[in-house]
């Protein structure tokens, strides 16, 4: 049991630091297209994009390899509790929101990597709506994993 919690709570810390990069690279992208025809400011944004996205990219995957333990983990380590089996439907729910925000922050990192070029990026006013978007996924996954509905 006590290795479940340890793993749980590295899944924990992974997912809340690339969901951090998930909130944080559209901001970014909102700050290029305001920043305008200042090239020290956009290569400043740009740099800072490239970066959020490593390290967002790298966070998503210890994160899902701790999932998968946390997943699967009964399946080879003695006394794992498990989660799947009967009444397990919100685990799916879940990862199909999860797979939205992954899509959501790779059309964000394909914005970023054209953000060079003239008219690649939506308008700021598009751009906010697109911010707000994994708030709400991020809501509705926090709610199917203390809920537990199905």
């Amino acid at each position: 049991m006590q290795a479940y919690l340890w793993i749980k709570s590295a899944h924990l810390l992974f997912v809340m630091a690339w969901v951090a990069a998930v909130f944080y690279l559209p901001r970014i992208l909102i700050n290029l297209v305001e920043a305008g025809d200042q090239p020290l400011v956009r290569d400043r944004l740009m740099l800072m994009g490239r970066r959020l996205y490593r390290f967002g990219h790298v966070m998503l995957g210890l994160a899902v390899v701790a999932g998968l333990v946390l997943w699967l983990g009964y399946r080879v380590i003695p006394d794992f509790p498990t989660m799947v089996g009967a009444g397990s439907g919100w685990l799916h729910a879940k990862l199909a929101l999860v797979a939205l925000l992954l899509a959501h922050f790779i059309v964000g990192a394909r914005w970023l990597r054209r953000a060079g070029e003239p008219g690649a990026l939506p308008t700021t006013r598009a751009l906010r709506l697109y911010n707000e978007v994994p708030v709400f996924l991020l809501l509705a996954v926090i709610w199917l994993v203390l809920a537990k509905p199905f």
